[in-house]
């Protein structure tokens, strides 16, 4: 791919849209991010509210609200940048008795959506987003799912390289932890910059997209090479199949290059401000009484919360078992970034994992929306329209958008040059 000038856009696909978190971080790193189609379905539930928040804040044009395997290709636009938080599944591939290519019987389907648009569309980039376990999924052949994804890439002409990342090392709000990779089409310099490397480790924490925009030194020295070989249904019949210790072989930070991996473990290095939790939050006089705990409930969420050790009896066997969990933090740290945002934030019943703040005057309450989407570094009230507990749900299922925002500053610079 030739570079493009200054004045081209670099044209966005965004799948899996949610409400809109990459398209965020990217319209903030640079105007010339532009979102030419995307597409959000949510197929269990009739009333579609992430689209709608996406289409009222971003217009109905080029959004798509159907579900994207009935989408049909030429209906996505050409486009330069594939972005897109993908629902995490069972990505191994089946191998059938007419078709020993590898390629039928997938059962993660999404995954292979993006594969689909991918091998019809190639663009020069793509930009992805997910939980960070997706390294070390499934349990007993640890890093296949990652392993049969990368294959798939490599066999396109993509390289790759991934990054697990803690947006609260890097001086954002919230602690949350996602795995995110970069892939190169064999077209575009970057992906000559990356193969003239040869797997140096230097790529990892010094040159490389994501060591350039998060700044990373090595746990220990040393990379850990090896080659992913097989069709797809080979890699899921046989990687790491036996493996002892049943860990994963991909560290947190990598590179793939025509199926050969290169990795490393890595330690975030940033010595910027930080924002608080404490430094989110509205003021106090503003906080409706509806989020204040109630006395009555101050017990039941101190339970929630605490340590316990007990025994507990299964209703439908009668089983009798020993439980044991660790408490929490109760309320949560102010001086610290908060904890990871989760689905259920949302309503007044009392959980060991919703969010609780001490005011000034002692009184214990939840967090409002708009300070959860602060959390994603959403804008204010973006959410709105939705339930407050639909809000959280929201924001429960969306990313930092910190994090896009300074890989898109450092992938343009690359892409420009």
């Amino acid at each position: 791919m030739p570079k493009r000038p200054p004045s081209d856009p670099v044209r966005v696909v965004e799948l899996f849209a949610g409400v809109g978190g990459f398209r965020i971080g990217l319209e903030r790193a640079s105007k010339r991010f532009r979102t030419v189609w995307s597409n959000q379905w949510e197929p269990s539930t009739k009333k579609q509210q992430a689209s709608e928040i996406y289409a009222a804040r971003f217009g109905k044009e080029g959004h798509s609200n159907t579900d994207i395997s009935t989408v049909p290709l030429d209906a996505i636009p050409a486009h330069d940048l594939l972005v897109g938080g993908f629902p995490c599944q069972d990505y191994s591939v089946a191998r059938t008795l007419n078709k020993a290519d590898g390629l039928a019987g997938k059962k993660g389907v999404l995954w292979w959506q993006i594969h689909r648009i991918l091998e019809n569309k190639r663009p020069g980039f793509l930009f992805l987003e997910n939980v960070d376990r997706l390294l070390k999924s499934p349990a007993k052949q640890r890093g296949r799912d990652f392993a049969v994804m990368l294959a798939s890439l490599a066999d396109l002409g993509y390289i790759v390289e991934w990054r697990v990342i803690n947006a609260a090392d890097y001086g954002m709000p919230q602690r949350r932890r996602r795995v995110f990779f970069l892939g190169y089409h064999s077209s575009t310099a970057i992906s000559k910059a990356a193969m003239s490397m040869k797997g140096a480790p230097e790529w990892l924490h010094d040159t490389g997209v994501f060591a350039e925009a998060f700044p990373a030194t090595a746990k220990k020295e040393g990379v850990t090479s090896f080659k992913i070989e097989g069709d797809l249904a080979d890699i899921t019949e046989r990687f790491n199949k036996g493996a002892t210790g049943g860990t994963s072989p991909f560290g947190n930070a990598g590179l793939m290059i025509d199926r050969k991996i290169f990795t490393q473990d890595v330690a975030a290095d940033h010595t910027g401000p930080r924002t608080l939790l404490r430094d989110v939050l509205v003021p106090e006089n503003k906080v409706p009484e509806e989020f204040f705990i109630p006395e009555k409930q101050l017990k039941e969420w101190t339970y929630l919360k605490g340590g316990k050790k007990e025994k507990r009896t299964n209703k439908a066997s009668g089983f009798t078992y020993n439980y044991a969990e660790g408490a929490m933090v109760f309320p949560d740290a102010l001086d610290k970034p908060s904890r990871t945002i989760i689905t259920g934030e949302g309503g007044a019943t009392p959980s060991r994992f919703k969010h609780v703040v001490r005011m000034s005057d002692g009184r214990l309450r939840r967090l409002l929306p708009v300070e959860i989407e602060r959390l994603n570094m959403f804008p204010d009230g973006h959410t709105e329209g939705a339930s407050d507990s639909r809000r959280a749900f929201l924001m429960g299922n969306a990313l930092v958008t910190g994090v896009i925002e300074r890989t898109g500053k450092t992938l343009l610079k690359r892409i420009e040059g």
